[in-house]
């Protein structure tokens, strides 16, 4: 390991990446500590503290929700752009053909960022509403006027955090809105040891110590998953031309154990708050039935045993979902055709593309199985020691060590090519 940051540090280009990174990240952190005015910051705190809900929305902010700071929207609306241009791009042939030649993504990703700002404009609008509306007196009385101008720097600080995390994604040491995503996450764990050392009790040493190991083991897992594929042989037969004969080699298709990633967990979330959400909205209708309605909704979803199966089902349905959005048996079986490529004992074609479809549903079962575990893991081990502050959730760990494997590997192909420019 020593070698290896030893080796990256004499590369200039490198280090400068890094430290470029770094610096960025620094940036961000700043930004979520500038809070919009206006804001009463402790009823704030204890309200997401109080409120599972709120705080899988604070995580994905980085932290900037809590804190009602100028990117409080953090990326999220920029991740619902993305999602819903590739959920366009299954439904319309069109941007599905854009999505495969370079110029067409290209033009896809200037209209995610469009499609950014109005998705940040109503987020913010509906997330300040939301606290207006809260019984907490977070927000007072504020004029038109301020209102616009909220969301203005709030949708401001969203697009900010794009730029921010495209710049990074340009340095090739990882992807810029994970990178921010973990850089959030990563900075609330000293709050959480500081709040877990002063409330520490002597009597809680052995649950600390369990909660420790299955800490680790979960990390452990979530590598092994992350890493996991099926390598399924492939064959290409031998072509005779003239005197050369070309092909004939034996080489592998991977078919990944999680080929979804954490986006079937951040689907899930999506659709679990937005129940609660709209109820929110809805709690001091003058309609006494659909107060009533709002009540038992947020009532129901305040349920640790319903929302814990409601999230465990959708995540496990999306990591399905989201696998036939990006996984198609059907074109890798006509491209290995075209190629001369055959899976022994399959017949080429429809033979083979139900043969992928198949191996693939089996596979991903154990993901989805997985990523719906890690998803409840901290509604379970709440439920059974008490304890809510001893370490970063079931999600959060799987984002930390996904987000930590791709830089590594990115870094890792970067020095490799540097060494073959060597040769």
């Amino acid at each position: 390991m020593f070698s290896k940051l030893s080796q990256i540090w004499k590369i200039p280009e490198l280090r400068n990446n890094i430290l470029f990174v770094l610096a960025m990240l620094v940036i961000f952190r700043l930004a979520a500590h500038i809070p919009v005015p206006g804001v009463n910051a402790a009823a704030l705190r204890n309200l997401f503290a109080s409120n599972q809900i709120l705080g899988l929305m604070n995580l994905f902010s980085g932290g900037g929700m809590e804190n009602f700071s100028i990117v409080m929207m953090g990326v999220a609306p920029y991740i619902t752009s993305s999602i819903i241009f590739q959920l366009v791009g299954m439904i319309v042939p069109s941007v599905e053909e854009m999505q495969k030649e370079e110029s067409g993504r290209q033009k896809i990703n200037m209209w995610t960022r469009w499609l950014t700002v109005p998705l940040g404009l109503l987020q913010s609008y509906g997330m300040i509403t939301l606290l207006r509306k809260s019984s907490a007196g977070i927000l007072g009385d504020i004029s038109a006027l301020d209102l616009g101008i909220m969301i203005l720097v709030i949708t401001a600080g969203s697009i900010f955090l794009m730029w921010l995390g495209e710049l990074i994604t340009e340095k090739k040491v990882g992807n810029g809105i994970s990178l921010l995503i973990f850089a959030g996450i990563v900075a609330g764990l000293p709050t959480m040891l500081q709040r877990f050392i002063v409330t520490f009790d002597s009597t809680q040493v052995l649950t600390v110590l369990v909660f420790a190991l299955i800490t680790l083991v979960t990390v452990v897992s979530i590598v092994i998953i992350n890493e996991g594929q099926r390598n399924i042989p492939v064959q290409y037969a031998r072509q005779v031309r003239g005197n050369q004969s070309f092909g004939g080699t034996n080489t592998h298709l991977p078919i990944r154990v999680n080929m979804a990633g954490v986006i079937p967990i951040i689907f899930a979330i999506s659709v679990v708050l937005f129940p609660s959400m709209i109820a929110q909205f809805l709690i001091h209708a003058k309609t006494a039935w659909i107060a009533n309605a709002a009540s038992s909704t947020i009532a129901l979803f305040n349920n640790q045993l319903f929302y814990g199966i409601v999230y465990f089902i959708l995540v496990f349905a999306f990591t399905y979902f989201y696998t036939e959005v990006i996984f198609h048996p059907t074109q890798i079986a006509e491209n290995l055709q075209k190629q001369g490529g055959f899976i022994p004992g399959i017949r080429p074609g429809v033979n083979t593309s139900d043969y992928l479809s198949s191996t693939a549903h089996k596979i991903i079962l154990v993901g989805a199985l997985f990523l719906g575990v890690v998803a409840v893991l901290p509604l379970v081990m709440r439920y059974f020691t008490g304890i809510q502050s001893l370490a970063i959730g079931g999600t959060s760990l799987l984002i930390v060590v996904a987000v930590v494997i791709e830089s590594v590997k990115e870094i890792e192909s970067q020095l490799t090519m540097r060494e073959y420019d060597g040769i």
